[in-house]
């Protein structure tokens, strides 16, 4: 049996005609970038998401930048970010000449954890970037709790997290001061390239957005603010725009084949229940902060990764792959021990629960065309390795 990482493939030729003919009506408009289909496109998600603002940007990385650039983060100026997360969280601050500051995450949901992240506060800091890791809210009550105490502005990463909640059903992306999506088409709402999105409720924000957008022109070619290119084209809305109404179907199909691994796990022995973070004779598995029902719980995962924490993981990884199972490592390398950062004299010491994630994390397929037999074969090959290995 094969199980790749994920088959975009399945999907596309599930919607093959409606997509097929939204990019032969982008053609025939011959109107390519931003444009009527990207207005339509930012409405839907704006009302998707259930925020007054959203607008259409070239990727989920120049979203972030764009962001930053609208708050006025500058030069010296310190924004924190968790250790653990996509290269682009804390490039693009240094990418501003501004100080990435940098935290260990909690160590069961990945996200940034709430206990260290007021420590590191100081006069210079302008900004908090907590990051919906892998489709699961971060703590926001307190990240906002915090910002508003010390007058901080907040920027959602929720690249990874387009429809995951935190409580009452608010969809992350409301939160703070403005939140970024990148629509990478392996994300759960995927483009033919890249696009990504910002969101914001406050309309003087959205204009400054949307002006910074165009290289800061309003009107063209007359410019008060340096911005950037960052608009998405017109294909790339079609595309998501077929794709949005099937949004939440494919995240549950997500949800249900993390709650069937997740039964097979303890089924085979393999783990305990979900909140453990050491290993044990019994725990061979540090299973992910599982939320498998809407029952009004405050945090709704949509998984755009499964990842787990495993003993002996690049054994594991190479047994996977003679199996014919792929399997990623997300993130290998934490902010802190990149060699980019250095010169910011990070203390290793600091990130204890980043730097067990990133020696011990692993990704499982979890794209919604998974069968059942698929994800039995995983958890079955998985078992054999830590039978052989005991």
């Amino acid at each position: 049996m094969n199980v790749p990482l994920l088959d975009l493939k399945q999907q596309y030729l599930s919607l093959k005609a409606e997509l097929d003919s939204a990019l032969l009506r982008v053609a025939e408009s011959q109107h390519f970038i931003l444009g009527p289909e990207v207005e339509r496109m930012e409405q839907e998600l704006a009302n998707y998401l259930g925020c007054n603002y959203a607008l259409g940007v070239s990727s989920g990385t120049d979203a972030l930048l764009l962001a930053l650039m609208a708050l006025d983060i500058r030069q010296g100026d310190e924004v924190i970010v968790p250790t653990f997360s996509f290269f682009a969280t804390a490039g693009v601050v240094a990418r501003l000449n501004a100080v990435p500051v940098f935290v260990d995450v909690d160590p069961v949901t990945f996200n940034i954890a709430p206990k260290d992240l007021e420590k590191k506060i100081t006069k210079k800091t302008k900004a908090i970037i907590p990051v919906h890791l892998f489709g699961q809210s971060a703590e926001m009550d307190e990240v906002i709790r915090i910002a508003k105490a010390h007058n901080l502005y907040v920027v959602e990463d929720g690249a990874q997290a387009i429809g995951a909640q935190y409580k009452d059903g608010k969809k992350v992306g409301n939160f703070g001061d403005i939140g970024c999506f990148s629509f990478f088409p392996s994300k759960n709402l995927g483009c033919f390239g890249d696009g990504g999105l910002v969101t914001t409720n406050d309309n003087m924000l959205a204009e400054k957005l949307r002006i910074l957008r165009v290289h800061g022109g309003e009107p063209k070619y007359y410019h008060k603010m340096i911005g950037g290119n960052f608009r998405i084209d017109a294909i790339q809305a079609a595309v998501l725009r077929v794709k949005l109404p099937h949004l939440d179907g494919w995240s549950q199909k997500r949800r249900d084949n993390a709650s069937l691994y997740h039964s097979l796990f303890l089924e085979h022995n393999l783990a305990a229940e979900e909140g453990k973070t050491e290993f044990d004779k019994k725990n061979k598995i540090l299973l992910p902060k599982a939320v498998y029902q809407n029952s009004g719980t405050k945090n709704y995962h949509i998984y755009n990764q499964y990842c787990l924490r495993v003993e002996r993981r690049d054994a594991l990884r190479t047994h996977l792959a003679e199996n014919n199972i792929s399997s990623e490592i997300y993130y290998p390398v934490p902010f802190h021990r990149q060699e980019c950062f250095q010169y910011l004299n990070p203390k290793d010491s600091e990130f204890p629960d980043s730097n067990f994630s990133a020696e011990h994390i692993i990704a499982l397929p979890i794209y919604p065309e998974l069968t059942r037999e698929q994800i039995t074969y995983v958890v079955k090959t998985i078992a054999d390795f830590f039978t052989k290995n005991v």
